[in-house]
């Protein structure tokens, strides 16, 4: 099943919902220092509910510490950016997938989306919208590399 990889989140309600869809669907979450927040933020544990024992949450100090994990344990960086290069619903995900997010006020930065084994984006009909809330971006791009997986049966 892919994992969602949070790269410096900045807004806390953001990370306690993606935490919570996470819950939901038994997804790992892997927070990417450094944080806009400290884990213990009370709107972070107040938009997770009381779902987050149900997170099967990791943290990393930063980048390297990271990418020394995912080194362990393999699989494709697959980076979401308003200038991703091809639309989250025409690509394969695969079982190792890892969804990485960047944080609210910036995205991705260059050097990790140029890491990336492919950039994805979500589509929006009206050019006058940035992006959508990192928490819907995170639910929408979970879904449907879920339900290419067959999660969702």
């Amino acid at each position: 099943m892919p994992f969602v990889v949070l790269i410096s989140p900045q807004i806390p309600p953001n990370t306690g919902n993606i935490a919570r869809t996470c819950a939901a669907t038994s997804t790992e979450l892997h927070l990417v220092g450094p944080l806009g927040f400290e884990i213990s933020d009370r709107y972070l544990k107040r938009a997770g509910l009381d779902y987050w024992p149900y997170v099967n949450l990791h943290i990393h100090d930063n980048l390297e510490a990271f990418k020394a994990y995912y080194q362990q344990r393999g699989g494709r960086w697959i980076g979401f950016s308003t200038k991703g290069q091809c639309s989250y619903t025409r690509f394969e995900f695969q079982n190792n997938d890892w969804l990485l997010y960047g944080k609210e006020t910036s995205g991705l930065p260059p050097e990790i989306l140029d890491a990336c084994t492919a950039t994805l984006c979500i589509p929006m009909s009206e050019p006058g919208v940035r992006s959508l809330n990192l928490s819907v971006s995170v639910a929408v791009s979970l879904f449907e590399a879920r339900r290419q997986l067959g999660y969702l049966e």
